[in-house]
């Protein structure tokens, strides 16, 4: 196994309450791992602490053997509220291509990325559109292949698809399987648990605040899935079954 992420007992405390408490995680290179718990349990501070945007009160978190004091370079980073990460005076194809500045890219090699992770994210003819001219669902595509066409070493999701209709976020998790097969490991906080366990190799539960690992759950799906026959397995029934009872416990 290449561990790429290491979390040793990361606690967090903010004035007013204990947000996480001795937390210990381990991912490995390629995985797509869930995390799931009740509200307020810490799943979004945890995120934080991953993408270095707040320095946990205590504990380590080590990304490919270095610590984490700052953002790390090989990072991206999908929120739920991708209207404020898309820069609205920027085309869609300006978007994706930002962030290959980082990288020491041309501006020819910048704008041919972006336009081939668009033409792979289903908006290859949206390029020359601003974000505010696209639907809620194409605004999320164009933050999902804006991270993509970083390609990090670590891809982290806070509940991306919790503003979209149904069909879309479908289709956005298939989105998802398709990058986590390509190679990228991916850190996804969803309080959906039919979509932890549909999108997920593993599942962690964290407990209500402050937030401790319950349970970490090898998810026994075929890595091909499918949004009707996966969900009508067995082995899918049973596993949603067993994070609902966690997370409600």
């Amino acid at each position: 196994m290449n561990l790429l992420l290491e979390i040793e007992k990361v606690g967090h405390y903010y004035a007013d309450h204990t947000a996480l408490e001795d937390v210990n995680l381990e991912i490995a290179q390629g995985e797509l791992v869930s995390i799931v718990g009740p509200s307020g349990c810490g799943k979004s501070t945890l995120l934080r602490c991953i993408a270095g945007l707040i320095k946990p009160s205590q504990g380590r978190i080590a990304l490919n053997g270095v610590q984490i004091n700052d953002v790390p370079d090989n990072l991206a980073v999908v929120f739920q509220d991708y209207s404020r990460s898309l820069l609205p005076w920027l085309t869609v194809r300006d978007n994706v291509a930002l962030p290959l500045r980082r990288r020491g890219r041309s501006k020819a090699e910048r704008q041919a990325t972006a336009l081939r992770v668009l033409e792979a994210v289903g908006l290859g003819g949206a390029a020359q559109k601003y974000p505010w001219q696209l639907s809620g669902g194409m605004q999320q595509r164009v933050s999902i292949a804006r991270a993509l066409a970083y390609r990090p070493a670590l891809l982290l999701m806070d509940e991306p698809f919790g503003s979209v209709d149904a069909q879309t976020r479908e289709d956005l998790e298939d989105l998802v399987l398709q990058v986590r097969n390509e190679g990228m490991t991916i850190l996804l906080v969803t309080h959906d648990i039919d979509e932890s366990v549909y999108v997920g190799d593993r599942v962690v539960v964290l407990s209500r605040a402050p937030g401790r690992i319950v349970a970490d759950l090898a998810v026994g799906l075929p890595s091909k899935r499918d949004q009707i026959t996966t969900r009508e397995l067995p082995e899918f029934v049973h596993m949603r079954a067993e994070v609902g009872r966690l997370v409600r416990a």
